[in-house]
């Protein structure tokens, strides 16, 4: 399958494919949209099966940092970035030799060999060692210890009030003490928001790869453990993807028994068509793009070289307010969240650029 012909393609500006040899790197940094402002987006590092799904991978996340940066109110276009895991770290993403450090520097060039168009950031199995790293090599990289830090716990913080908002409408109460909360995946998000969640009083399925965090979670949380293949039809108040994205799909969307979807983690639609049907069968699914916005809010600050943690808290608090407006319009008229959450992101990114072109 060629780039034009992937299912989503959807009208990105520009697609760029790199390759290192020394350090194996082979990569592909899409940019969607430069409307509103440079593409800003996180670098992901994934043992892909081949291209093809890296591909269909980064045009899926790309078009979504356009529609999230749009939605967040932010003057940033929408790009992503993936690194496919090389052959030679026995496909093991978290892999700490020697070559990791000259991998990131080479894609850090591959960055900066795009002028400013594309911003980059950490994402999946990226550190912020690795995000220091880059710079050596660009300076359009953000989420540095030196600037806003690492996003997640914003990230975190933004899925637990715009969750609020949900269980508001779901459920008529804002509190979350004895709710069955069912979180996939434990990772830095995934953990932050079972804190949160635990302190409300929520009642924690958990599913990951990593026995250890599990057992944690167990400890810690007194979480119950739930294979990761199962949870997302576990029967729960709220399922919340904080992993992989795609886990709901044609085959799972009629066995969900939660009355809330709202996580972190990217595109967690196999495709967008499946968001008609979580509406029609009641089910309240907060946008991806619009619930974990707080990372990108986090570190948008770096983009203009400023450190403002109170305007970040600020955005972030209104996630809660966004998802609700997105909400009561979904519910109001009979329109899926998703739609609503596109048309709205949509206006704003075609607004710019017709402000552009008039300029022009």
């Amino acid at each position: 399958m060629s780039v034009f012909e992937d299912s989503a393609y959807r009208h990105h500006e520009s697609v760029h494919f790199f390759v290192d040899e020394p350090t194996g790197m082979r990569a592909i940094i899409a940019i969607h949209s430069t409307d509103i402002g440079p593409a800003l987006g996180g670098c992901r590092l994934v043992n892909y099966s081949n291209s093809s799904e890296a591909l269909n991978d980064v045009l899926r996340l790309s078009r979504g940092m356009s529609l999230k940066n749009s939605l967040a109110g932010l003057e940033l276009g929408g790009g992503k970035a993936v690194i496919m895991v090389p052959e030679s770290w026995n496909n093991n993403p978290r892999y700490q030799g020697p070559e990791r450090a000259e991998l990131f520097k080479a894609f850090g060039r591959a960055v900066d060999s795009l002028g400013g168009r594309y911003i980059t950031a950490e994402d999946m199995n990226v550190s912020v060692e690795d995000a220091s790293n880059m710079r050596l090599t660009t300076t359009h990289v953000v989420g540095l210890d030196s600037g806003m830090g690492d996003p997640s716990p914003l990230t975190a913080q933004g899925v637990f009030v715009g969750m609020r908002a949900c269980i508001v409408r779901a459920f008529s109460t804002n509190s979350f003490q004895g709710l069955k909360v069912a979180v996939q995946g434990l990772g830095k998000v995934g953990w932050r928001l079972c804190e949160d969640l635990h302190k409300a009083g929520a009642k924690l399925l958990v599913a990951d790869i990593d026995d250890a965090t599990l057992q944690k979670a167990q400890k810690e949380f007194g979480a119950k453990i739930v294979d990761p293949d199962q949870i997302v039809v576990e029967t729960c108040d709220i399922f919340a993807p904080c992993a992989r994205g795609g886990v709901i799909n044609e085959d799972n969307v009629g066995q969900l028994q939660a009355k809330v979807i709202a996580g972190s983690a990217n595109n967690q639609l196999s495709n967008d068509v499946l968001g008609e049907r979580l509406h029609k069968d009641g089910i309240i699914y907060a946008p991806d793009y619009v619930i974990n916005a707080g990372g990108v809010i986090n570190i948008a600050p770096e983009v203009k070289g400023v450190i403002d943690h109170k305007w970040v808290d600020q955005k972030v608090a209104g996630i809660e307010q966004t998802v609700a407006e997105i909400i009561d319009a979904s519910l109001a008229n009979d329109m899926s969240t998703v739609t609503v959450a596109d048309e709205i992101a949509t206006r704003r990114i075609l607004a710019a650029r017709d402000k552009g072109l008039k300029a022009a």
